[in-house]
């Protein structure tokens, strides 16, 4: 069920790379303290070269001045870059990210999405072809980042998908097992904050189910969980959902994918249950990328979810999931 994946100036956004963001609280004893965040204003990168900027010069160039100003708001914030192949050069596209946004002097956020059995099958399916495959590819991608700084958000849906049943016997411990590991490898790297993905709240609504199984796949050793990847569930929802969880796991931080929860998540309709998560329509952009999310125990505000791409061919005119959709984005954009 899962896809792949205040506001500065268009020109200030392709010099510079990145808008300003603020500080996050300090991690809870259950954390990883050696890579968080400082006191100083954190500002998060934002590719200058992201379909949503394309989009801004094209529809600007094409005289539609009204759609382009309702996709800078996409252009000009902070979304996460997802890798999610084994293609060769996904390292170095990595490293070169990790690079120009130091450089820039902000941090980017990655997600690292290819494990085994990825998505079940579905509209995202694939992932590496076995265990070896996956830690070779983790190895890769720590390494690329260096003593770099970065946010990596590991595996969306891999752990609710166990807890779904969807990934179940042998393959589901060894699951465990690599994200267990994943976390491990990513961590060597000192600037990395990495945060193992913990669903949604419509998804498993037993938190002790979830808490558990965030524990068995190695969380205590990584920064905290992340909620709502791809999703459209509310803020307020997450940060119940994420308190809940946190307080079986000893004060656990996380953050929240808000990148498309605006409007809160659509109705649930028994005749067409995609229709629930996979490019609904009527949803809206949610608050900006922010470590200044005014709750003790979420560190930021992201988007996981980079606006505008699909969820899947679930809906008329909808491109493979993962692909630049101009038209999704400016319904998100106007919402």
């Amino acid at each position: 069920m899962r896809t792949l994946p205040a506001l500065c100036g268009l020109a200030a956004l392709v010099a510079l790379g990145g808008c300003t963001a603020d500080p996050s609280p300090q991690p809870s004893p259950t954390t990883t303290a050696s890579a968080a965040p400082s006191s100083a204003a954190e500002e998060f990168y934002v590719e200058p070269d992201a379909p949503a900027v394309g989009q801004v010069v094209t529809w600007t160039a094409a005289g539609r001045a009204a759609d382009a100003a309702a996709v800078r708001r996409i252009a000009e914030s902070p979304a996460a870059v997802w890798f999610a192949d084994g293609e060769p050069g996904y390292a170095d596209r990595a490293r070169a990210l990790v690079t120009a946004a130091a450089a820039a002097g902000r941090t980017p956020v990655l997600v690292a999405y290819y494990v085994p059995q990825r998505d079940c099958g579905a509209y995202s399916g694939g992932g590496a072809p076995d265990a070896a495959s996956y830690r070779t590819w983790i190895a890769g991608l720590a390494g690329a980042l260096g003593d770099s700084r970065a946010i990596v958000v590991l595996e969306p849906d891999a752990v609710t998908h166990v807890l779904q049943g969807c990934v179940s016997g042998p393959s589901a411990e060894e699951r465990y097992t690599l994200l267990s590991e994943a976390i491990t490898t990513l961590k060597a790297a000192p600037g990395a904050r990495v945060y193992l993905d913990g669903g949604n709240p419509s998804w498993v609504r037993d938190v002790d189910r979830v808490a558990t199984a965030l524990v068995k796949a190695g969380v205590k050793k990584a920064d905290g969980f992340s909620l709502n990847v791809a999703n459209f569930e509310t803020t307020e929802a997450n940060v119940s959902y994420g308190t809940q969880i946190s307080d079986r796991l000893g004060g656990a931080r996380f953050v929240i994918d808000t990148s498309r929860n605006g409007n809160g998540p659509a109705a649930v309709d028994a005749r067409d249950a995609e229709g629930h998560w996979c490019n609904p329509e009527g949803r809206a952009l949610g608050p900006s990328p922010t470590t200044q999310t005014g709750e003790a125990l979420v560190d930021a505000y992201l988007w996981v979810k980079r606006p505008g791409e699909s969820d899947g061919e679930c809906r008329a005119g909808a491109p493979p999931a993962g692909q630049w959709w101009p038209e999704y984005a400016l319904e998100l954009a106007t919402n």
